[in-house]
Formats: C-alpha cells, sequence, structure tokens
C-alpha cells in the first residue's frame, strides 16, 4: 500500500503544485474519439455497431431496450436493495423540488414590467457508467431532477457487461425515475449518438453524466460545437480539513472511500499536525486492508497527498485553491470554517457526514465539478435541466418615459435603427 506523502507548513510558492490534479497524456484519447464522433456523426447507425464492435466487443442487432426486459429486471432485485433506492429517491426529490426557481415579475420603472420563467429543457441524454462498477445511483441523481425540473423525455445511454446485458440494477432505477428509453451503448460513441442523433437513438438538447476519460473527452468536444453538457468533470477527488480533535479513522475512512473510485482518483487530507497526519496514515493501512478494491486504492493513493497547516488561515485558503469536488470539514467550528470557503462541488458538514451520504442519500446531487472547476461551476441541480427565459412589457406611457435612455445610449453606439425603433412610437414617425 502506497504511503500518504507528508506536506509539513508548505510555503505558497508549492500550493500550485500541491493543487495539480493526477493527468495523463491525453493526445491520443482526443485522436480516437475524434474519429469515433465523426464516425458515428457520419453514419449514424451503420458507425455505431461498427465502432460498439471494435470498442466494446459485441455486435448489438438494436440499441434500444424493450419494455419487457425493463419490467423483468425488477424481480431481480433484492427487496432491501428497493428500499433503499425508494428512500434515496425520496430525499434527493425532495431537495431537488425545493430547488424550483420561483417566477420574477416586476416593474422596473411605471409602466414597465420584466418577467423571468423557468422552463425545461425538452430533451436530455444521461449517460451512465456500466462497468466494473454500474452507477444506478447516477440514474436517480440525473433522472430525479430531470423529473423534476418537467423535461419532455428523459433518455440512457449505459455500456452493456461482458454478457450483453445492462445491469438490472440500472434498468430498476430507470424504471423507478421515469425515464422514457434506455439505450445499451456506451463509451465516447454513447456521446455521439446522443450529440448528433442516429436512426435508433434520437439526438439530445443536453448530456449529462460521468464517465471515463473516453466519455470526459467526448463531451468536452462535443460540448464546444454540438450540444449542451453539464459541467467538465474528470477523476473524482475529496480535501478532508480536520483539526486535532477530529477522528483520524473517520479521515482515513473518507481518504479511502474516494481512493477506490478508480486509479486517478485524488484524496487529500488538509490537517493541524504531523501526529495526526501519521495516526490517519496507520487507519489507512488497517482500513484498506479489509476492502476489495486495494489495488485502484493503491494507485490512487500514489497521486494523493497529506498538507499539515499549523495555522487554520493557511488550512482554509488551502482548501480553497484546491477547489475540491468533495470538500469534508471535520473541525470544531464546521460551519464557519465552511462559510469561507467559496470553490467546492458539495461540501460535508461536521464529523457525521461523510461522502457516501452525498453520493447516495441524503438528497444533495453528487454530479459535481472537478479538476478545480468548482471556482466557476455549480453541482448538477434542478435548474440545471431547465432554461431561463425573459419578458418585457412597456405600456406607451412606460416606452415614453425610457425613450431618453434607450435612445441616448443606442446613438452613442452608432446604433440609429435602434434609437428610431422607438422614436417611431413615441414620436409618430421615423427620423
Amino acid at each position: 500500500m502506497e504511503i500518504l506523502k507528508i506536506h509539513n507548513n508548505p510555503e505558497r510558492a508549492e500550493w500550485a503544485a500541491l493543487t495539480e490534479r493526477f493527468t495523463r497524456e491525453e493526445e491520443e484519447i482526443t485522436r480516437q474519439v475524434t474519429e469515433i464522433l465523426a464516425d458515428v456523426k457520419s453514419g449514424g447507425d451503420r458507425s455505431l455497431r461498427e465502432v460498439t464492435r471494435r470498442v466494446e466487443g459485441r455486435d448489438p442487432r438494436t440499441f434500444e431496450i424493450p419494455a419487457d426486459v425493463r419490467a423483468a429486471a425488477a424481480a431481480l432485485i433484492p427487496a432491501a436493495l428497493k428500499e433503499a433506492l425508494a428512500a434515496a429517491k425520496a430525499n434527493i426529490e425532495t431537495f431537488h423540488r425545493a430547488q424550483l426557481p420561483p417566477e420574477v415579475d416586476i416593474e422596473t420603472m411605471p409602466g414597465v414590467r420584466c418577467v423571468q420563467r423557468a422552463v425545461p429543457i425538452r430533451r436530455v441524454g444521461l449517460y451512465i457508467p456500466g462497468g466494473k462498477a454500474p452507477l444506478f445511483s447516477t440514474v436517480l441523481m440525473l433522472a430525479v431532477p430531470a423529473r423534476v425540473a418537467g423535461c419532455g423525455e428523459v433518455i440512457l445511454c449505459t455500456p452493456a457487461r461482458p454478457d450483453g446485458t445492462i445491469a438490472p440494477e440500472i434498468l430498476y432505477a430507470a424504471d423507478l425515475c421515469g425515464v422514457d428509453r434506455i439505450f445499451s451503448v456506451g463509451g465516447a460513441q454513447a456521446v455521439a449518438a446522443m450529440a448528433y442523433g442516429t436512426e435508433s437513438i434520437p439526438r439530445v438538447d443536453k448530456i449529462f453524466g460521468p464517465g471515463n476519460r473516453y466519455v470526459t473527452k467526448a463531451k468536452q468536444l462535443v460540448g464546444a460545437n454540438d450540444v449542451a453538457v453539464d459541467l467538465p468533470a474528470g477523476p473524482s477527488e475529496v480535501l478532508v480539513l480536520a483539526d486535532d480533535e477530529a477522528s483520524p479513522a473517520f479521515a482515513a475512512a473518507d481518504l479511502l472511500s474516494q481512493a477506490e473510485h478508480g486509479d486517478d482518483s485524488q484524496a487529500v487530507l488538509v490537517c493541524r499536525s504531523e501526529e495526526f497526519a501519521q495516526r490517519a496514515i496507520a487507519s489507512v493501512g488497517e482500513q484498506a486492508a479489509r476492502l476489495s478494491r486495494r489495488d485502484a486504492i493503491g494507485n490512487s493513493l500514489a497521486n494523493s497527498r497529506i498538507v499539515v497547516f499549523s495555522d487554520p488561515d493557511e488550512q482554509i485558503a488551502f482548501a480553497d485553491a484546491y477547489a475540491p469536488e468533495h470538500l469534508i470539514v471535520a473541525m470544531r467550528d464546521a460551519w464557519d470554517a465552511a462559510a469561507r470557503i467559496t470553490a467546492a462541488g458539495s461540501v460535508f458538514i461536521g464529523g457525521y457526514s461523510p461522502e457516501s451520504a452525498g453520493d447516495y442519500a441524503s438528497g444533495t446531487n453528487h454530479t459535481l465539478p472537478t479538476g478545480g472547476w468548482a471556482r466557476a461551476y455549480s453541482g448538477v441541480n434542478t435548474e440545471s435541466f431547465m432554461r431561463k427565459i425573459t419578458y418585457q412589457e412597456l405600456t406607451r406611457g412606460g416606452l415614453e418615459a425610457l425613450a431618453p435612455t434607450i435612445t441616448a445610449m443606442a446613438e452613442a453606439e452608432g446604433l440609429d435603427a435602434h434609437a428610431n425603433a422607438v422614436r417611431i412610437r413615441t414620436e409618430g414617425g421615423a427620423r
């Protein structure tokens, strides 16, 4: 097991290196993904089948999962898991329903009314990883707010297992959340199908969901030119802020729960003393020995670190500079510390708020910005599935009162037609 390296009171000049994420050479991935996108865009289902044969090693006759297969999945799900999914869905729906934006309707001045209304995106596409770890929890995190928002159609793409079937947990969760159509296709080719449309898979207006490096790159490329995507996302990450009153065992467990996501995940502990760091390291070793994904954890820890700051203000500043996807604040005054953080995807307050709660069932969304993008992006929420349209209505008196302002600004910008559109209404003729 890789031993986490401790960085003791690093100078600010060192912070840039300590906040870097693990990255792989992407030139070859970009080339492959660009080729896949072009193939599917031009060739539709035919190219989609060719790519699926080449990448997934299977030859699908059809991509859509029929209704009887979806219905049969329910019989394969243990009752305890069904109860867990129902409870998680209820919490997620409660929180996301509370996010529905109110209508704005205000008179900015007499005779000038401005309105803003949120309207749902018509058709959205959800990508759900389904390989080594089928993420049926992500179905809840994406499909529930899509339905709360009122999206007209929700489609889902997920890769098949080696035997060509879809994990029944994904199918069951999709039906539980009201997903309209499910397609058995994964990787960059699934992103291409949703971005461009094929004979079988409809083109969507926005794509949501995490994935591997190929999926992430595909979303980046189609998002630049072809279709809206949810947010920049890469390997998952957590930063744990702890003082000496925190539990080293809890901190270790949080680091490990993040590390098991994959080789390129990153877990960072920012604590107050080297003694706490050493106790956390010892607990990491003890707990990891009992976990099933020890290999992935070991590789992830090689990309992870512990940073010690004796000054609590430096702890806070470093966490803000890192801008983590998940931030756990295990400190005496956790809410006060969290209030000073301006960049984080989702924040977990106190010793009894593990990342696992948000990943599954507390109600917040687990689709979050990574790689420092929390400085500029929010995690997925109900409004992610909506657009806002503004409206304005002016009475004649309102326009007459506002006319000097409009015409002065239009003329200053050299846009005479803009000014004329006002004068013809207020002065009875064009000039």
